[in-house]
């Protein structure tokens, strides 16, 4: 099991570098922590949109406590991304308080609003809550690839195959202050719909 995230590094890597890439990135890119938002089954090639906003990498990912989260962890470590580990289900204030913290010490902050067990395509209160508690705007990701897996999970997640196209896109930043929880909600998952495969 200690090969899995290495194993997972090099095919992500594979993948990239035998791959045509399109970025769509946003006009206008804050200096200050941002939160990027991203589904589930669409994670895998998310740290490579990162690095085309943030030169110098300095975010935590958060990541389920359950055994393909610390994979998924130990996986992002090899892409000098952070972790907080938790479950929006069952400890979410210790988890949004973390995540805020992180961000009010300079920290971007990378979650799957439908994460870490769905339903798919929900946006769970986390996003809007740590967004409204510290001022951060909000970049919602998507990775659409022309050639890809689709595993029968509940997040049909996307594994990308090789010498391929993979598109990224990231949305102009939002400011969720001033909207209601399910206004803020609406609006994320209409934009994280916009290219979603």
């Amino acid at each position: 099991m200690a090969l899995i995230p290495f194993i997972g590094m090099v095919l992500m890597r594979l993948v990239y570098f035998t791959s045509r890439k399109v970025f769509h990135l946003p006009s206008n890119i804050p200096t200050e922590p941002i939160i990027f938002a991203f589904w589930h089954g669409d994670l895998l090639m998310e740290p490579y949109l990162y690095f085309q906003l943030r030169k110098i990498p300095k975010a935590n990912v958060l990541i389920s406590d359950h055994f393909d989260g610390a994979l998924i962890s130990k996986t992002m470590r090899y892409f000098k991304l952070g972790t907080i580990a938790g479950s929006t289900n069952r400890n979410a204030a210790k988890v949004l308080m973390q995540a805020i913290r992180s961000l009010k010490e300079g920290y971007d902050i990378g979650i799957t609003p439908d994460g870490p067990k769905g339903p798919r395509y929900h946006v769970t209160d986390g996003v809007v809550v740590m967004a409204q508690k510290t001022g951060a705007k909000v970049i919602v990701y998507n990775c659409r690839p022309t050639r890809y897996w689709q595993l029968n999970s509940w997040d049909r997640f996307v594994i990308p195959k090789p010498f391929g196209t993979l598109e990224f896109f990231a949305s102009e930043p939002m400011d969720l202050s001033g909207y209601n929880m399910e206004d803020a909600r609406k609006l994320i998952k209409e934009r994280l719909m916009e290219h979603a495969l």
